[in-house]
């Protein structure tokens, strides 16, 4: 069509051509004519030759525009042939390749559409089986439940239970069960929880511990006084008993005068009084001059000695723990401390170990220690005059504290290192734990016997109250119960179930210093006889 369109356009161009050249010649014509008209009469020869001149130069030039045109139209024609030959070649090679790409997309196409075909074959036959097997799996599951039931009917009848009695079994079962791993794994969370804690809290009470240089001994105020001999009861009691009224009016101490020989017994409550009584009448004793006079005479005389001793005390106890700045009233009654037991442990150097070992943790955690040492060392400040006033020796010795000006911070201490109140500073809690370590060190302090049988019996009582226990001993003084177990009744995890509920058992039901270690042993023995 294109190769028409332009043949048919070329043969337009050189018709165009014709005719202009016509048209050209038609205008030399007439010229040429109108000139030969002009000239005719003048020169007819002359202007037919130039007419035969123009006429000729006219063909001439028709001639050479024609085969300028026709040469321009074939090259024309020749490049449009080329460009339409390039172009048709590049179509066609396009063409090709769209081809090309459409077999190979096509190929894919099917090849993914048969694929899909295998895959939905499979997902239908999977489908299938899935079908088959819940079918099989339904068909079993009320097998099963079938067979259960009629297992229960017979266990309820060999085992004369009901279902809901067997189930109750077996919750227990499980129960014991969950319990069991229950603890394993509180176990291990304290273990792991307690492995870095316990190692630094440790190596800081150590440290605070060794530290600590105070010298504790259990003393014990002396309630009574030896004689160098019966005759000396006599002159004690003196005349219808002068003497001896005089020392209980002149002292406020009770002496006892019994059967027990070479002794006399001092009784009060104040063992300050009960100090200056003693120190008194040994006194008189080696004076020799036992007579009203004498003994009011010399009971003043100790008692200022007992006064300045008191100062004295307190003042060495101040010094000692590094504490400044503190009111002199303050400073008395801390002496008074020296004279005063708890347990058979010296009060005022149990203070003064307080407030070492608080000082030495507060300087190990980073707390303030001044505040710490101030609050050990009057954390048992009421405890000085407990017996003249009413109220517990914490609140006493608050009161004491808040008359004379010491700071919130130490008054806080004293009132919070029995729980009295809950403690809210660092330095209170230090002060309640050096206490504690203060206290129930071993040898710090000692228990009346009936108190100490007491509390080993309570022990291995609350240990033999638990099933499958066999044979318990409370040793190291209270310090540690060893529990026996019967082997064909207790397992291994049972056994560990065990002495974490008899430790429980023991901090809710006893009360007692420091910490009660509980070991659990289960040991199986097997014998035979060699015949």
């Amino acid at each position: 069509m294109n190769i028409v369109n332009l043949s048919l356009l070329c043969s337009v161009s050189v018709t165009t051509t014709v005719v202009l050249s016509i048209i050209m010649l038609a205008v030399g014509l007439g010229v040429g004519v109108g000139i030969y008209a002009i000239v005719m009469n003048k020169k007819s020869k002359s202007a037919k030759a130039k007419a035969d001149k123009i006429i000729e130069d006219a063909y001439t030039q028709a001639d050479k525009i024609k085969k300028e045109q026709v040469e321009q139209t074939n090259k024309e024609i020749s490049i449009l042939k080329s460009t339409f030959e390039q172009e048709n070649k590049e179509r066609r090679e396009e063409a090709k390749r769209s081809e090309e790409r459409l077999y190979l997309r096509e190929e894919m196409l099917n090849k993914r559409e048969t694929a899909l075909d295998k895959k939905v074959e499979e997902l239908e036959a999977s489908k299938e089986r899935v079908h088959n097997q819940i079918e099989a799996l339904n068909s079993k599951e009320n097998a099963l439940d079938e067979m259960q039931e009629n297992i229960i009917k017979e266990l309820e009848k060999v085992s004369a239970m009901t279902k809901d009695e067997a189930k109750q079994v077996i919750i227990d079962r499980y129960t014991e069960e969950a319990k069991i791993d229950a603890v394993k794994i509180v176990k291990e969370i304290e273990d792991k929880a307690r492995e870095e804690a316990d190692k630094k809290a440790r190596n800081i009470i150590t440290l605070a511990v060794q530290k600590c240089a105070v010298d504790q001994t259990s003393e014990i105020t002396t309630s009574s006084v030896t004689l160098p001999s019966e005759e000396m009861k006599g002159r004690i009691i003196g005349r219808e008993g002068r003497n001896i009224r005089a020392l209980e009016a002149a002292t406020g101490v009770d002496f006892i005068v019994d059967d027990t020989p070479e002794t006399i017994t001092l009784s009060g409550f104040d063992p300050v009084r009960r100090e200056v009584a003693r120190i008194a009448l040994e006194k008189l004793i080696l004076d020799g001059r036992i007579h009203p006079a004498r003994i009011e005479e010399l009971v003043q005389k100790v008692q200022k000695d007992i006064e300045e001793t008191i100062k004295e005390a307190g003042e060495n106890a101040c010094f000692d723990a590094d504490i400044h700045n503190i009111h002199p009233e303050i400073v008395k009654v801390l002496g008074r401390l020296k004279y005063r037991t708890s347990y058979g442990q010296n009060v005022l150097n149990h203070s003064l170990e307080v407030s070492y070992i608080a000082g030495m943790l507060a300087a190990e955690i980073g707390a303030n220690e001044k505040v710490a040492r101030r609050g050990g060392l009057l954390h048992d400040l009421g405890k000085a005059v407990d017996h003249e006033v009413e109220g517990t020796h914490v609140s006493i010795g608050v009161e004491l504290a808040r008359k004379y000006k010491e700071s919130e911070a130490v008054i806080h201490c004293i009132e919070a290192h029995h729980n009295d109140v809950e403690p809210r500073t660092l330095e209170a809690v230090i002060v309640q734990a050096a206490d504690a370590i203060s206290s129930a060190r071993p040898g710090a302090r000692r228990e009346s016997i009936e108190n100490y049988i007491k509390r080993l019996q309570d022990l291995e009582t609350i240990a033999n109250g638990f099933k499958g226990v066999e044979k318990t001993y409370a040793i190291q003084a209270g310090r540690e119960i060893r529990v026996m177990v019967k082997p064909d009744q207790i397992n291994d995890d049972e056994a560990q179930v065990l002495v974490h509920d008899i430790a429980k058992e023991i901090e809710a039901k006893l009360e007692y210093p420091g910490h009660i270690k509980v070991i659990v042993i289960r040991e199986s023995r097997f014998s035979d006889v060699a015949k």
